[in-house]
């Protein structure tokens, strides 16, 4: 079952035991491995969400994302010359105004995801409100602060992490994580939303053919879809 947004404040303080701390570990060093990959393809990316908060679960993620646009036949490249096991490649995009992306779903629920065309400042910030972690970070052991899907900020502490409501303190989370509040109120009201109505859909998500480029589903959905079109030119 999904989790909820909570809408109370209060703290809490977690304390992780050791298989907490294992499953951590075993997350970040697959995170670790397949960032490497990307690395010696001269892709840096970033890993985000709970592996790079620490308050991980067993259905945990493992979500590495590229912040700037990239061929998608370096990643596939790379890929490939890792012997990785891709499951699905989808084109994504969530609402008009949002960059299109693409999606690379691997096995053990590891995935890739990178821009298609430049972000705006609010798409960007999305993983710096979840948290996340470079690939130099993992090495050093680094965790981070962010905000789940329950809307609870995640602050990590040495024995676990602390955890506080976001809602009715969104001003003051926006300057803990140094994001601008457009981007903090963007995020409450879509996790409220989704807690609301359920899972809500996106504006474009295709899974591509197994000899179709994201590039080439690109030009086809510009050239069909008159809100694709016009997002690709802005930017």
């Amino acid at each position: 079952m999904a989790k909820k947004p909570s809408t109370h404040i209060e703290y809490k303080e977690e304390f992780y035991g050791s298989e907490h701390w294992a499953l951590l570990a075993s997350l970040r060093e697959k995170a670790t491995c397949l960032m490497e990959v990307l690395e010696k393809a001269n892709l840096e990316s970033i890993v985000h969400g709970s592996i790079a908060r620490g308050d991980v679960s067993t259905r945990s993620d493992i979500d590495v994302f590229l912040q700037t646009p990239a061929s998608s036949f370096s990643v596939e490249i790379a890929l490939e010359k890792a012997a990785a096991s891709i499951e699905r490649r989808l084109i994504v995009q969530a609402t008009p105004t949002y960059a299109m992306k693409a999606h690379i779903e691997m096995a053990d629920r590891v995935s890739v995801t990178f821009p298609l065309m430049k972000m705006r400042k609010v798409e960007r910030e999305f993983y710096g409100f979840g948290g996340n972690v470079t690939l130099q970070g993992i090495r050093k052991g680094l965790r981070v602060p962010g905000v789940d899907k329950r809307l609870m900020l995640i602050e990590p502490t040495d024995e676990g992490h602390r955890q506080s409501a976001v809602t009715g303190r969104e001003e003051q989370v926006a300057r803990f994580l140094d994001l601008s509040i457009e981007t903090v109120m963007d995020r409450v009201r879509a996790l409220t939303r989704r807690d609301h109505v359920g899972r809500t859909g996106v504006f474009v998500e295709e899974e591509l053919s197994g000899d179709e480029t994201f590039e080439m589903r690109l030009d086809r959905l510009a050239k069909s879809n008159p809100a694709v079109r016009r997002r690709a030119r802005n930017v």
